[in-house]
């Protein structure tokens, strides 16, 4: 589904993302982990088409989307859910929710997707008409998973999802991902909890100042010494 070839990206001279290559497969949960700063933000913005790699390529359902528009991006069925949350203030849950569907023109369809957000996120449904600065950080994330599922993408990038949230509702956000997943969207996630991307995903990939330096199934990387050491406390 998506298929990135030895892409290079800088910021000014400095080189973020160092001949990166990976693949998802339609239906997947793929998972970036890696320390702070390794450029897994970088790796989704560019795939999403806030940056422009300065070479390799990006093809996404057999297509090149190397360096085009973010708007053309979302258009081909791609949402990208940033790391931050960032939701907007001073609109209401459900003026954020609209706003994900922006480019879409079926209303009927539209109205069915947000029976279908408010199933997923019940919360959603109770502060609906709250401004959403006026959430909670998971209350946040829900929000922002929703709006990203309002343009009803084929692939859906979550940027540090569980950041800042509290140990049970980090496990609600996983499980509302599984579902995602299970309801035919494929996922590309980038998590610093490496434990639980690994328990959800099928393959992972491991980013180490930006370059891949490891991939194999979720299982393959649960069990490796290297992996175990750097990123899962030693267990």
């Amino acid at each position: 589904m998506l298929k990135v070839d030895d892409i290079n990206v800088y910021y000014g001279n400095i080189q973020a993302l160092k001949g990166v290559s990976l693949e998802v497969h339609e239906g997947e949960i793929v998972t970036l982990i890696g320390a702070n700063g390794a450029g897994k933000s970088t790796l989704l913005k560019t795939l999403s088409g806030l940056l422009k790699p300065k070479n390799g390529t990006i093809h996404y359902l057999g297509k090149s989307i190397s360096g085009r528009p973010v708007q053309e991006i979302v258009k081909s069925g791609i949402s990208h859910v940033p790391e931050g949350r960032r939701v907007f203030a001073n609109m209401t849950v459900e003026e954020n929710l609209e706003l994900g569907a922006y480019l879409r023109k079926d209303t009927a369809e539209i109205r069915k997707d947000f029976e279908k957000v408010y199933e997923l996120f019940p919360r959603l449904h109770e502060r609906r008409k709250q401004m959403s600065g006026t959430l909670s950080g998971g209350e946040q994330q829900m929000l922002a998973m929703g709006r990203a599922l309002m343009a009803r993408p084929k692939l859906l990038f979550l940027d540090e999802p569980s950041m800042g949230l509290a140990p049970l509702l980090v496990k609600t956000i996983f499980q509302i991902i599984e579902e995602i997943n299970r309801n035919g969207t494929t996922i590309l996630l980038v998590e610093q909890n490496a434990n639980m991307a690994l328990s959800i995903a099928n393959r992972a990939y491991v980013i180490e100042t930006g370059k891949v330096v490891l991939s194999g199934t979720a299982a393959e990387l649960q069990e490796s010494d290297q992996i175990k050491l750097a990123y899962l406390g030693g267990h």
